[in-house]
Formats: C-alpha cells, sequence, structure tokens
C-alpha cells in the first residue's frame, strides 16, 4: 500500500472511530501538511466515503440535517422532554432556549406563565413565543445561519455577554461520555460556551439518540452542566457515568 492510500485508510479508520475528524489534529497526527489533508478528505468525499465541513469531516451517516429535518427525528421523545423542562422554570425567572428541535418543544409550553423572561438566538423558537402575550421575549441579534435558524456572530456573542438568565437549556447534537457536549457548528459552540458564563444552571435537553455521538465543534465538558433532561432510552451505563459526574439526570416519560 503506498503511502497516500495508507494515509486515506488510517483517516477513515478514525473517521470510523470518532464519528468526525478534524484537519489540523489529522495534519498533526500523520505529520503531512493540512493542505494534504485537505486533498485527501475532497478525494474521500468524491468517493462518497465521507461528508466534508469546515474545519474537518463527518461520516456519511452522521451528517448535520437543517432544521426542518431535524424536527421530524424523535418527535414524540421531543415534545416528551420539552414538556418535562418547563417544569424546571418558576415564574419571574429569565431563561435562556438556545436553538434546536428539542428547546423548540420546550417553547411551545410556556404559554401558562405569568412573568417570564425568554432569551433566544433562534428564528423559529422567537416566531414560535409571539404568539404569548405574557412573556417577555429578547433576541441579541447576529447574522443568520440558515441551516439551523439561529443567530451567530461578533454581534449575538456581544450581546449575550451583556446579560444574564436563571436557566439555560441547552440543545446539542452530540453528548460523548468520556469528553461533553458537542454541536456540528462552530460558530454555534462558542456562543454556546457565552450563554453557559452567563447562566445560573445549564440544563441540557437531549433525546437518547444523541449519546455517544459527537460533532464538529465542542461546547463543553460536563463540569459545566447542572442537569440533563432526556428520554427512557438512556443506557444505564450512561445515566450512571452522568450521575458520577454530579450531572442530575431527569427521565421524561
Amino acid at each position: 500500500m503506498n503511502k497516500t492510500a495508507y494515509r486515506r485508510s488510517l483517516i477513515l479508520e478514525k473517521l470510523d472511530d470518532a464519528g468526525q475528524v478534524n484537519v489540523t489534529e489529522l495534519s498533526q497526527l500523520l505529520n503531512v501538511s493540512e493542505v494534504t489533508i485537505r486533498n485527501d478528505l475532497d478525494k474521500l468525499e468524491k468517493n462518497k466515503l465521507l461528508i466534508r465541513a469546515h474545519g474537518g469531516a463527518f461520516k456519511a451517516n452522521n451528517i448535520a440535517l437543517n432544521v426542518s429535518e431535524k424536527k421530524k427525528i424523535n418527535l414524540d421523545y421531543k415534545r416528551l422532554i420539552g414538556k418535562k423542562a418547563v417544569s424546571l422554570i418558576n415564574e419571574d425567572e429569565s431563561i435562556i432556549l438556545d436553538s434546536g428541535t428539542t428547546t423548540f418543544e420546550l417553547s411551545t409550553n410556556l404559554k401558562d406563565f405569568e412573568n417570564l423572561t425568554v432569551i433566544s438566538n433562534a428564528l423559529d423558537i422567537v416566531n414560535n413565543l409571539s404568539q404569548y402575550k405574557n412573556l417577555e421575549v429578547f433576541m441579541p441579534g447576529g447574522y443568520l445561519k440558515e441551516f439551523s435558524m439561529s443567530l451567530v456572530g461578533p454581534m449575538a456573542e456581544r450581546n449575550f455577554r451583556q446579560l444574564y438568565c436563571n436557566k439555560l437549556f441547552l440543545g446539542v447534537d452530540g453528548i460523548k461520555e468520556n469528553s461533553g457536549i458537542y454541536t456540528h457548528y462552530m460558530e454555534e459552540a462558542y456562543l454556546n460556551q457565552i450563554m453557559i458564563e452567563v447562566a445560573e444552571e445549564v440544563i441540557v435537553v437531549a433525546d437518547s439518540s444523541k449519546f455517544k455521538k459527537s460533532g464538529l465543534a465542542f461546547i463543553c465538558g460536563f463540569d459545566k452542566i447542572d442537569k440533563i433532561v432526556t428520554d427512557a432510552g438512556i443506557e444505564p451505563e450512561m445515566e450512571e457515568i452522568l450521575k458520577k459526574k454530579n450531572i442530575e439526570v431527569i427521565i421524561a416519560q
């Protein structure tokens, strides 16, 4: 096997193990330039062996879906999780709803609050909340990432740093037992990190299919998370791992 074929074989092995690969990490691991790695990834994508993304690549079966497609996946579980998560909110609080299909389901259950401040960077969530006249809704601004219908970038980051909230409800694309939580987008990961900084309590809302998966962008480790609301499909071993990390696991049924 020549060097190129061997290198690409190792890339595919790494991809199979982790679900995604990063250009810089592969360059360091394989001791070749980032240009060489990008050429490898481009060639592998042409052969339909992976999906290229900014800064790396995903397994072909781990593609980031757009928000309308994601809303259809595990919808019953997401609705259960959304209802359960609302029970954690008290009157007179301020909350952040991160963009995501599970946080969207949470937003559909806020009509009974008399005094609640909701901050969100998600267009679909803010549009949904506009029907509830009793809520005070803030949208920090930014530029539109159409794939996820969320506002990100320097304006969003600056404005979020000026805010404070009692609870952050965070949707994620993956939860890895040995590292933490992930999303598919670098801009969203950085904005999520700022949300975490300004929140008293961080609550991850994710159906059980998100466990043992990751995304291209790391958000944070388990030490930043207070609670995870999920469904009964979570594996007992994973639940035990989270509890040992002092995370309260709440099962929506």
